[in-house]
């Protein structure tokens, strides 16, 4: 019996530690994505424009996951949202780096 209580107190505690391994950290994913932004800027691989458009993108971005943790839970629905705009504006941001359109 009371190796089936220690058993069963390891087993809740790894899975605590492994979904908080394994959360989606959204703040540092958008830190990166804009960094890569303002990098592609200075190495001329963005119009002015461009630049413009994406960093207006980067501020919804934080807004909406300021939004989100804001009552402190992260719906999946809401998780799902932020997901969807930072993946938007990865692909926005490939598309611009290989467009060769002159503003």
């Amino acid at each position: 019996m009371k190796s089936t209580y220690v058993f069963s107190a390891l087993t809740s505690c790894f899975i605590t530690l492994s979904s908080d391994l394994f959360a989606q950290n959204f703040k540092s994913e958008q830190r990166k994505l804009d960094a890569t932004v303002n990098t592609a800027y200075k190495s001329k691989k963005l119009t002015a424009l461009e630049y413009s458009k994406l960093q207006r993108e980067q501020e919804i971005i934080k807004g909406t996951i300021e939004k989100a943790e804001a009552d402190g839970v992260v719906t999946p629905d809401e998780k799902n949202r932020i997901n969807s705009k930072l993946v938007r504006s990865r692909k926005r941001l490939a598309k611009y780096k290989t467009n060769s359109e002159v503003y």
